[in-house]
């Protein structure tokens, strides 16, 4: 088989629900944007369904529209986008929950939906998506007299447990919200870590559900095991790959494995890093050369036995070990994770 074999472990992924809802006392939602972080929207959210979640949060209507699909009916599925224009449609048929992020989002709403649930967003520091507080303060009794359901910010600086701008943002949307009988919502992962106060009604896990930082207690979710299609002896002095970028110092045995930056593996991992590897039974195999579209060298040299795939992620390395070989963070590296590679569930 030519094709990467991704590995998704669904019942991690609900274990690590359960473990951050665990952490509050509020209602523990999930966070299923972007086809759940490019892991399969319908397939983790049914996992989540079952482990107990009744919220979900996607960006944009068409893919609440899909969600609601693989769910059928019952579960909230809230929309960080709001109200686009174009969007009434997907939102009644679909029976989804936008989060108003505008005067203008909430007239639209107002004006095509009257009487269809919505929730607001509120803009407390990150300068993203909401209302200002002044907006807010002009809209809220006409908000709070139609069917609202929730009341949501976001966090900036969240994965920095020490960074003032957490309590700046907390008083902000405690002030916002102060004395309205409307559920409320602060925190995705990294909020739900920084303690109660965060917490709120209602919770938006998210990175952590897959594995990510900064949910160090999370179970692995994915594993990426990747087939070697050839391999070489190169002796000392020669070059590996695009620019010549390698050269052996010593006879080394290499392995061209089949993937590449077309797959998501980022062309910064190759070997001017230093660190990138492969791993074969707790072996670790460098990276040599540049990350090319489809292809990546391997020293094997400590192999005694070719084998026929070698892995990318797995127990013993994880996204954000790739992301920090890449310069990047693990969410970019698990939505960048490649549409050729042949996708396995562990339910």
């Amino acid at each position: 088989m030519s094709k990467a074999t991704l590995t998704i472990d669904l019942q991690a992924i609900a274990n690590n629900w359960r473990a951050l809802d665990r952490r509050t006392k509020a209602e523990t939602g999930a966070v299923v944007k972007a086809d759940s972080y490019g892991l399969g929207a319908g397939r983790v959210a049914n996992a989540l369904a079952q482990a107990g979640a009744r919220q979900f949060f996607v960006a944009l209507a068409e893919e609440g529209a899909a969600l609601r699909q693989a769910l059928g009916d019952g579960p909230v599925i809230n929309v960080f986008f709001g109200h686009m224009a174009g969007d009434a449609e997907a939102i009644r048929d679909a029976a989804l929950t936008p989060m108003i992020n505008s005067t203008e989002q909430l007239l639209r709403q107002l004006e095509t939906l009257p009487g269809h649930p919505f929730g607001i967003q509120l803009d407390s520091g990150m300068n993203r998506l909401g209302m200002e507080p002044a907006e807010w303060a002009a809209l809220s009794g006409i908000a709070q007299s139609q069917p609202l359901t929730l009341i949501m910010s976001h966090l900036a600086c969240s994965d920095a447990p020490d960074h003032e701008m957490n309590a700046v943002q907390l008083r902000s949307f405690s002030d916002m919200t102060q004395g309205i009988n409307v559920p409320r919502s602060l925190s995705a992962t990294g909020g739900i870590l920084l303690g109660s106060d965060y917490h709120f009604d209602v919770t938006r896990p998210g990175i952590g559900l897959y594995g990510g930082r900064p949910f160090d207690d999370a179970q692995p979710v994915v594993t990426l095991d990747v087939p070697i299609i050839q391999t070489r002896t190169v002796t000392p002095g020669e070059t590996v790959g695009y620019g010549n970028s390698w050269t052996a110092d010593t006879m080394v045995t290499l392995a061209t494995v089949a993937a590449g930056y077309a797959d998501g593996l980022k062309r910064a991992m190759g070997n001017a890093v230093g660190e990138a590897c492969f791993q074969h039974e707790g072996k670790t195999l460098p990276i040599v050369g540049r990350v090319s579209m489809d292809l990546i060298t391997v020293d094997i040299s400590t192999l005694s036995d070719v084998p026929q795939t070698l892995q990318l992620i797995g127990p013993g390395q994880g996204v954000d070990d790739l992301a920090d070989w890449a310069g990047t963070i693990g969410y970019e590296i698990l939505t960048s994770l490649g549409a050729r590679y042949d996708r396995h569930y562990i339910a």
